[in-house]
């Protein structure tokens, strides 16, 4: 089955004419039809706009000017625009928003010549850890439906993981690729901040927020990234360097890496059964001529409570654009205050508005001095601890979630327990560093992700240690019991 591939060999089989683009994309479309109602995947797919691009992708086949990822159909995150398809950040305040341009990263891709499919589901504005603050539908976790996919890309994952598109696009502002990747047995990448353009992504926490894939393989992830990646003019934090290069992906080696565990990486809340697949994994790269050595980053346990400062202070500032006026939801009230009240009061669900005020809160004079200059401190420090340890190191190596997928609806009522799960991710987030998250094997008959960092502009390199990881570990040919 086509859907059964990987992107790269999808790629292949197009190249070779084994199957047609249109082929490809018909199978894909039509297994979203029969099968996302499981999954709760999808937002919006538009099947005109996708074979339509899939006919010109095989114009460009048939010419010999076809590209890695030409023809392969792609879910993309609906946080990110898309012109003529709605984006509504699964929020209903921007229901019925259809952007009238693309962002940079679905323009290249459409340059690719891949097949945008649809817009998957996502916590509301990206807020949350499981998809389950969406305002339109749950998304499950193919591994087991009455589990989350994680979030707050949980519909990107969803997706590839029940095969319902080969690849997808997602954002990660604390561990919103990597946390879903290891729920459901995938890879997600988190690039260097800056090498992935962020024009057109609908902004979170613009100082944490990155683009980034989402894949079956390190190889589906590098070939995403390589597309995505690169300057662009209309992101003034876009850093001026080359697209990600895949020439050294399958170069990598695990003889002579040099890994760092901080101890602190087990925090109070890790399951088990993932510390024991964490550190079993260890062992088995320690085996094949890598080095790890534990070491300590004091600053990682203040993690979680910093970043939960910093980003609804950023988010508080981004959201105020919606308000009721110029695009998206409007209710009525008397005057313009009371229009705008009532507008983001019905629009936002219960996770924004709690971010915004608390957001809001830290900004606010007396508090600012209190609480966001010392997170930024913090935050500073925590960044610096990193750089030191990859002054000796290759990479810091940790599990991604301290737990394996849990019940929908489990830690509803915990919104600290919640907040806990990005526990591991939120460093690199922190330091604008690249970071992975590869399948190991399973605890609790769910899947589990390892973690792996490197310092800024290192992404080549980190894709290309991941590559052994993911060729000692084996995991991708499991799949769930999916139709």
């Amino acid at each position: 089955m086509i859907t059964r591939l990987s992107a790269a060999e999808i790629s292949q089989q197009l190249k070779s004419k084994q199957v047609s683009a249109v082929e490809v994309t018909t199978e894909f479309l039509n297994r979203i039809e029969s099968q996302d109602s499981l999954y709760g995947a999808f937002l919006a797919v538009d099947r005109e706009k996708a074979l339509a691009e899939a006919e010109a992708a095989q114009a460009s086949i048939d010419a010999g000017t076809a590209g890695p990822l030409t023809g392969v159909p792609i879910a993309v995150k609906d946080n990110i625009s898309t012109l003529g398809i709605e984006t509504t950040c699964a929020s209903k305040i921007l229901k019925g928003y259809i952007p009238p341009y693309d962002a940079t990263v679905v323009r290249q891709l459409k340059e690719a010549g891949a097949v945008i499919l649809g817009k998957t589901n996502l916590d509301e504005f990206a807020m949350g850890s499981s998809t389950e603050t969406s305002a339109y539908k749950l998304s499950h976790n193919p591994w087991d439906l009455t589990r989350t996919p994680g979030g707050s890309s949980g519909g990107s994952a969803a997706a590839v993981a029940a095969e319902l598109a080969p690849l997808a696009l997602g954002s990660d502002t604390g561990g919103s690729i990597r946390l879903p990747a290891s729920f459901c047995g995938l890879v997600g990448f988190k690039p260097t901040y800056g090498r992935s353009s962020r024009y057109g992504l609908v902004a979170f926490a613009s100082s944490l927020d990155q683009i980034g894939p989402l894949a079956k393989t390190v190889e589906d992830a590098a070939l995403l990234a390589s597309v995505t990646s690169g300057h662009c003019d209309l992101d003034a934090t876009s850093i001026k360097a080359p697209a990600i290069s895949t020439e050294k992906l399958k170069s990598g080696t695990l003889k002579g890496l040099k890994l760092a565990f901080p101890k602190e990486m087990f925090g109070e809340g890790t399951d088990p059964e993932v510390r024991k697949a964490t550190e079993a994994a260890l062992d088995a790269l320690r085996k094949e001529g890598a080095t790890v050595d534990e070491i300590s980053i004091p600053t990682i346990p203040l993690g979680v409570t910093t970043y939960y400062i910093i980003a609804p202070a950023e988010a508080s500032s981004n959201l105020g654009r919606f308000d009721g006026v110029r695009y998206g939801f409007r209710s009525e009230g008397q005057g313009h205050i009371d229009v705008v009240a009532k507008s983001r009061a019905l629009g936002f669900g219960h996770e924004v508005k709690s971010r915004i005020m608390i957001g809001t809160y830290a900004l606010s004079a007396g508090y600012y001095d209190a609480f966001y200059i010392k997170a930024q401190q913090v935050r500073a420090q925590m960044t610096q601890q990193f750089l030191d340890a990859f002054a000796d190191y290759d990479f810091v190596v940790s599990p991604t979630a301290p737990v394996t997928a849990f019940q929908l609806g489990e830690l509803s009522q915990d919104p600290m327990a919640m907040k806990l799960l990005d526990y591991c991710t939120i460093p690199a987030n922190m330091g604008g560093m690249p970071a992975i998250s590869v399948p190991i094997g399973f605890a609790n008959n769910l899947p589990v992700g390892i973690h792996l960092m490197a310092g800024p502009m290192r992404d080549e390199e980190l894709l290309a240690a991941s590559f052994a990881v993911e060729s000692l570990f084996q995991v991708e040919p499991k799949r769930p019991n999916i139709a």
